[in-house]
């Protein structure tokens, strides 16, 4: 999986750097006004940024298969509160990019391409992972954007969430189910 991680947010990384942003489609931000107003992220921060938003620990992917649940299951917590925090966190990191003049794919690529487990059970073990797995990939991330204190704070708050809310959510149904 980390082979095509890399791949994948190198791919996203290359075709920004290169101007081509029609591979997104559109993006709400991808040229600024005033692109000197703006600090340049490193190649570094960049692929921290867009991992942490299309990687397949990110939180397009979380959100993709929270609501893969949900439309197998119904609406049931953890899932659903869960992917509802999701959508924000979606949004902080969207904003981060358009703060720094960078494109990204507006669609979740991810929606409709998750696999749902065979129970709630396996779901809720799967949020249980996929939080580890997130707060992990902040942890990793965080020395590539440390330059950057803006990122490093929606770096932080994002990985807490998923520490202190999400993660003891999942465990929680986990054991009831």
């Amino acid at each position: 999986m980390n082979g095509t991680k890399g791949l994948v947010v190198g791919a996203i990384v290359a075709v920004i750097s290169i101007g081509s942003v029609a591979a997104f489609g559109t993006c709400s931000n991808c040229l600024a006004e005033d692109a000197s107003a703006q600090e340049v992220l490193s190649v570094a921060a960049q692929e921290a940024v867009l991992d942490a938003l299309v990687g397949p620990e990110g939180e397009y992917a979380a959100y993709a298969t929270y609501a893969a649940i949900l439309d197998a299951y119904g609406q049931v917590n953890p899932f659903s509160n869960s992917m509802a925090s999701e959508a924000k966190h979606i949004d902080a990191l969207k904003s981060v990019l358009d703060s720094y003049g960078m494109a990204y794919p507006e669609e979740n690529p991810y929606l409709g391409a998750v696999d749902v487990p065979e129970s709630l059970a396996a779901a809720a073990q799967a949020g249980v992972d996929a939080e580890i797995a997130n707060v992990a990939l902040y942890e990793q991330q965080l020395a590539a954007v440390a330059d950057y204190p803006d990122i490093v704070e929606v770096f932080v708050n994002l990985q807490t969430a998923s520490q202190e809310n999400h993660l003891p959510a999942f465990q929680r149904a986990a054991a009831r189910y």
